[in-house]
C-alpha cells in the first residue's frame, strides 16, 4: 500500500540550534542500557498513514524513487550486490514502461574501518581505494545494463553535509546522548551483539566470525524511545516490510525490546566527524542510511535536507538483502521519525544467494565472480537467470550446469528459434514482408486472447515484485507461440497454395506480434536480448525506447511491415570438452553463431 507519512515540517526540523544545552542529555550506565531512557514528549511527531493516490484512481504525481543499498567498498562487488541491482533495475525499467518518472538510486559506502583496514592493506589511502572500488561498481554495472539515475558516494560532500544536517536535527530532538558502552562487537556488521544471537564461540551468526570485545565512550541514538510508535506503524501499515514473513521478523525484534544504539566511533579516523565532537565520527549506518536522501540533492544545488526531501522523498521502495533488514526496517524508520521526515513506502528484504549451500560474501570467501560470468555469458543470460530462477524474496542457489540448461532452454531455444525460425519462413515465403495487420491476421482464434491474459498476469506479478513469476507468464506466451506454431504447420501450408498458403502468412504474423509483446514484456530483464528482437521485427532503436507497456496491447504490426534478415538473437552457451594447460575443465563460453551459412542452415532446419 503507498502510504506517506504526515508530520509538520517545522516541526524541530529545520531551525533549530543543535548546540543548545537543552536539546543534549547525557547518560552513563555500562554493559547494559534501560529500557525507555526517554517518554515520547507532547511535541514528538506521530505518524499517520495515508494513500498516495487521487480519488480518481490516477496514478500519483510523485516520482517512484527505488533504491538499492549503497554497497560498502571493502572489496570489489560480489554477485549478491549484482543481484540486488539486476532486480532494482529490472523493477526500475517496468515502471518506466507504465510511464512513470523513476529516480533509481543506488551508490556505495565508503567510510568505516573495515574500509581504512582494506586501504592500508592494499598499501593506499582511503580516499584511493574508495575511488577504485567505486569505479568498479558503476563499470560492473554498466556491464550488466544497470540503467541508474542517480549514483551517490558517502564520501561526496552534498552527503556529507546532509548528514551533518540530520544529525543535528536527532540531536536537537533530544535523541543524541552520550554514553560508555561495553560489548561483542562484529566487525563485519558494523554492529554490537547481543550475547544470545551469537553461535559458539561468540561468532557471528551472518559472517560466521568471533564478535571482538569493545569497550567505548560514543553517542547513541535513543531507538528504545520508539518502540511503540514503530510497533503502531507495523501493525496499522502490513505492507511496509516485505515479505510478509520478513514483516514477522522486524515484529518479533520490537517486540523483544529495543536498545539504543551506538552512532558513533571514537576509534575510527576515516568518517564524517561529529558535529559537536570532532573526536569522533558517525557511526556508518547512521551516516550510509542518509545517501537516500543526499542522492536527491542536485550537484548544483547548495546541499541541504529540505532541498533533497522535497525532491522526491519519500522512497517508494528500498530493496535490500534480508542481512540489513533489521537496519532498514528498524533503526531507519526510527531516525526518520526523530527529524521528522516521512518514511519509505516499502522496504523489501530478498534472500540470499547461495553456493554450495552457503550465503555469499566477501567477508566469507566464497563469492560467485559476476565480472567472469558477465564475460562469459552475457549479461542477459545472467540477469535473466537470477531473476528467472530465484523466487524474489528467499534464498537461491546457483550452479554453472543448471544455469546453461535454463539459459538455452528459455532463451535460446523457446524464444530465440522461434523468431528465428518464423522469420525465415517469412523471407522465404513473403519475401519478409507482412501480408496483413496482426490485429486482422488474429480475427477468430484463441491464441490472441491467450497472449492478453498472459501480459496481464505478468504486469500483475512485476506489480507485485514477483519477478519470477512475470518471467514465468512471458515465457508461456512463447511457449503458446511454439505450441501455435508446431499445430499449424505454416511451413507445410505454404506448400499447398491457394486459400492454405494465404492463412500461413497470417500465421506468421501472429506469431511475429506474439514475440513483439514479447520484447516489450521481457524487456525490463533482459534490455538488449529484446531489443535484438524488436530490431528484427522492423523497429528503430529510438522505437524500443519509447515503447510502453501500454504497447503490450496486440495489434502492433501493420501489414506491408517489413522484417529484417533472420539471424540468431541469442547465442547457446556450450561448454568447451577440452581442458586448459592446468588440466581443468574449460569455462563455458557463449558461443553466438554469427556466420552467415550457419545461421541460414540453422534456420532451415528448424523451419
Amino acid at each position: 500500500m503507498a502510504a506517506r507519512i504526515n508530520y509538520s515540517i517545522q516541526n524541530s526540523l529545520w531551525l533549530l540550534n543543535p548546540l543548545h544545552s537543552k536539546a543534549t542529555t547525557h547518560f552513563r550506565n555500562r554493559l547494559k542500557f534501560r529500557q525507555n531512557l526517554f517518554s515520547l514528549s507532547k511535541g514528538a511527531v506521530f505518524c499517520s498513514y495515508a494513500t498516495n493516490t487521487d480519488k480518481s484512481g490516477t496514478e500519483p504525481a510523485d516520482p517512484f524513487v527505488l533504491t538499492t543499498p549503497l554497497y560498502y567498498v571493502n572489496a570489489p562487488p560480489h554477485m549478491g550486490s549484482a543481484y540486488t541491482t539486476i532486480a532494482a533495475d529490472a523493477i526500475a525499467r517496468f515502471q518506466r514502461l507504465l510511464g512513470k518518472k523513476v529516480i533509481f538510486i543506488t551508490g556505495t559506502d565508503e567510510h568505516g574501518e573495515k574500509i581504512a583496514a582494506a586501504a592500508a592493506d592494499g598499501g593506499s589511502s582511503p580516499s584511493e581505494h574508495c575511488d577504485v572500488v567505486s569505479q568498479a561498481y558503476k563499470t560492473l554495472w554498466k556491464d550488466l545494463d544497470i540503467a541508474y539515475d542517480k549514483f551517490i558516494r558517502t564520501t561526496e560532500p552534498k552527503h556529507e553535509a546532509i548528514v551533518k544536517e540530520f544529525y543535528s536535527s536527532v540531536l536537537a530532538n533530544g535523541d543524541i546522548y552520550k554514553a560508555d558502552y561495553e560489548g561483542l562487537y562484529c566487525v563485519n556488521c558494523e554492529e554490537y551483539k547481543d550475547e544470545k544471537e551469537l553461535l559458539e564461540n561468540q561468532c557471528c551468526p551472518i559472517h560466521l566470525k568471533p564478535c571482538v570485545a569493545r569497550k567505548e565512550d560514543n553517542y547513541f541514538f535513543a531507538l528504545s524511545k520508539y518502540q511503540k510508535l514503530l510497533e503502531d506503524t507495523l501493525t496499522e501499515n502490513p505492507d511496509f516490510v516485505q515479505p510478509s514473513f520478513r514483516l514477522n521478523e522486524v515484529q518479533g525484534w520490537i517486540k523483544s525490546g529495543l536498545r539504543d544504539f551506538s552512532i558513533s566511533r571514537a576509534s575510527v579516523d576515516w568518517g564524517i566527524p561529529v558535529p559537536n565532537d570532532n573526536k569522533q565520527t558517525i557511526y556508518v549506518w547512521f551516516d550510509a542510511l542518509l545517501g537516500y536522501i543526499s542522492a536527491l540533492s542536485e550537484d548544483r544545488d547548495q546541499p541541504s535536507l529540505r532541498t533533497a526531501v522535497s525532491s522526491g522523498w519519500p522512497a517508494s521502495l528500498h530493496l535490500i538483502g534480508k542481512d540489513i533488514l533489521r537496519f532498514h526496517a528498524v533503526y531507519w524508520p526510527a531516525m526518520l521519525m526523530s527529524a521528522g521526515i516521512g518514511l519509505p513506502k516499502k522496504v523489501f528484504g530478498h534472500g540470499f544467494l547461495t553456493k554450495d549451500g552457503m550465503k555469499m560474501g566477501k567477508s566469507l570467501g566464497n563469492t560467485l565472480e559476476p565480472n567472469e560470468l558477465v564475460h562469459n555469458f552475457g549479461s542477459d543470460a545472467v540477469r535473466y537467470f537470477f531473476l528467472k530462477e530465484v523466487e524474489f524474496g528467499n534464498d537461491g542457489d546457483y550452479s554453472e550446469d543448471r544455469f546453461i540448461k535454463i539459459v538455452n532452454a528459455h532463451l535460446a531455444n523457446t524464444i530465440g528459434n522461434l523468431l528465428n525460425r518464423t522469420l525465415g519462413l517469412l523471407k522465404k515465403n513473403c519475401q519478409s514482408t507482412l501480408v496483413v495487420d496482426s490485429a486482422v491476421a488474429a480475427e477468430g482464434t484463441a491464441f490472441k486472447d491467450t497472449v492478453e491474459k498472459l501480459v496481464q498476469t505478468a504486469r500483475g506479478h512485476y506489480e507485485n515484485l514477483s519477478l519470477s513469476s512475470a518471467c514465468e507468464a512471458v515465457l508461456d506466451i512463447s511457449n503458446a507461440g511454439n505450441s501455435y506454431m508446431d499445430e499449424h504447420a505454416p511451413w507445410s501450408r505454404f506448400k499447398q497454395g491457394g486459400a492454405a498458403s494465404e492463412a500461413a502468412a497470417k500465421d506468421l504474423v501472429i506469431i511475429l506480434e506474439a514475440m513483439r509483446i514479447i520484447a516489450i514484456a521481457l524487456s525490463p530483464v533482459t534490455p538488449n536480448l529484446c531489443w535484438r528482437i524488436y530490431e528484427q521485427l522492423g523497429y528503430s532503436n529510438e522505437q524500443f525506447g519509447n515503447a510502453a507497456w501500454s504497447d503490450t496491447k496486440w495489434g502492433g504490426l501493420k501489414g506491408g511491415q517489413v522484417m529484417a534478415q533472420p539471424k540468431p538473437v541469442f547465442g547457446r552457451i556450450e561448454l568447451k570438452t577440452g581442458t586448459e594447460d592446468g588440466g581443468e575443465p574449460a569455462a563455458a563460453k557463449q558461443v553466438a553463431k554469427k556466420k552467415e551459412k550457419k545461421a541460414k542452415a540453422q534456420a532451415v532446419a528448424e523451419a
